[in-house]
């Protein structure tokens, strides 16, 4: 195997990333590079940013730049124009210029491709190679991060064309009921995740905020992220005289204003805030004054430093969805030392009472009851938490990559 080619509207851009997938992306991109294996990303990236970067081992291709300048919100901003672009011009470009000369001299070329934005682009390319007779020296994968857009997807097609991965055995079963048998290869965490965060950082955070019960929780708003779960927490530990703070972090969605004005109604006291700097700092100033606070509803992005010191401070990380693929936030929460409380869908990872909480209800008693045994044995929560980084640091892309990814890939026939 001598390229790697990964296909996907998200990528290391800030107008290319809108959730986990751009996460996802870099840190695979990242650990590819670093393994010396020569890898392009073909992704939807800034507008104006050069359309072709290379170093060492890593190359970056935007595409649909001529689309997104005139659709400056980010990535899916025009995303159906941008998918027809990206399906009717990236093949020809990818064998023309990248990948034809390589196979025709011998070598051999693995396709990952991500999400339904990158169906049809994955069957041109098919047929494409089929046409030049080059498609037996290239494994085409094509990888489900969750089950957006799966009703635009000819299944029957896809399958002909490209091995079908996953990131979860859930979504393994969601799968397997529409008639896809899919392989599991987990996502991954960056070396930057997996970073120890500020000791005294934490320190200040915890010493502000006292015997509080500290939650947090990251999410986008959506009905699926059990946010009114979160809600009725903080009210019962209220309730129980445990003086909750819940640090919320959502998106733009406008069921966000349904989440806090019913927070309201349960008789919360609910500020919002934006950071006023970087890192844990900016974090930490944006939380003081929040004495007589239960819901802070944090406006400004968390940078990976800001989000690893919550993930230790916090007394929890409530990371529980009705659905969810894989699990990212939980994931990164244990990497940084945290209490991670996960849903039972697709968070293969969680251990319940060993290396996490997992909650199986959206009743708050449940967490309640699992958590206030933790919260009066310093050595029970500290064994939790400890081996949840344990399970975080299997979890690093290059042991994804190595131990799973590239295993598949040559089980495929790109050697």
């Amino acid at each position: 195997m001598q390229q790697f080619h990964i296909l996907s509207f998200e990528g290391p851009d800030a107008y290319s990333r809108a959730g986990g997938i751009g996460t996802r992306i870099a840190g695979l991109f990242e650990a590819l590079v670093d393994a010396e294996i020569e890898t392009h990303l073909w992704f939807v990236g800034e507008p104006d940013a050069p359309g072709y970067v290379m170093d060492g081992f890593g190359h970056l291709h935007r595409w649909c730049q001529w689309i997104s300048r005139h659709h400056p919100c980010g990535v899916y901003d025009g995303e159906d124009g941008k998918a027809k672009d990206y399906a009717r011009s990236l093949a020809p470009c990818l064998v023309e210029e990248w990948m034809g000369p390589q196979l025709m001299a011998g070598g051999r070329a693995v396709v990952l491709a991500e999400e339904w934005h990158t169906v049809d682009a994955v069957l041109h390319l098919d047929w494409l190679l089929r046409r030049l007779g080059l498609r037996d020296r290239v494994v085409l994968l094509w990888n489900a991060n969750n089950t957006f857009g799966f009703h635009r997807i000819d299944w029957s097609r896809l399958s002909k064309a490209a091995i079908i991965t996953t990131v979860s055995r859930y979504m393994k079963q969601i799968m397997s009921a529409a008639g896809v048998d899919a392989l599991v290869i987990p996502n991954g965490l960056d070396k930057e995740v997996l970073a120890r965060p500020d000791p005294e950082a934490v320190r200040t955070f915890r010493r502000e905020h006292g015997d509080r019960v500290l939650l947090a929780k990251m999410a986008r708003f959506d009905r699926d992220k059990r946010w009114m779960f979160a809600v009725k927490c903080v009210d019962l530990l209220k309730r129980r005289g445990l003086k909750p703070l819940l640090v919320a972090r959502g998106g733009t969605e406008p069921y966000g204003a349904e989440v806090m004005d019913a927070a309201r109604g349960l008789g919360l006291k609910v500020v919002e805030r934006t950071l006023d700097g970087a890192g844990a700092e900016g974090l930490v100033r944006a939380l003081r004054g929040c004495e007589d606070v239960e819901v802070l509803h944090l406006r400004s992005h968390l940078d990976c430093d800001a989000r690893r010191v919550l993930f230790r401070a916090a007394d929890a990380v409530l990371a529980n969805s009705s659905h969810e693929p894989f699990g990212l936030v939980g994931l990164e929460a244990m990497a940084a030392g945290g209490l991670a409380c996960t849903g039972c869908s697709g968070e293969d990872y969680a251990v319940p009472g060993r290396n996490a909480l997992v909650l199986q209800t959206e009743d708050p008693n449940e967490f309640v009851a699992l958590y206030r045994p933790l919260r009066a044995s310093f050595g029970a929560a500290r064994a939790v938490r400890r081996a949840g980084r344990a399970t975080a640091r299997d979890f690093a892309w290059p042991r994804v990559v190595s131990g799973n990814l590239l295993p598949r890939v040559r089980l495929a026939g790109a050697v």
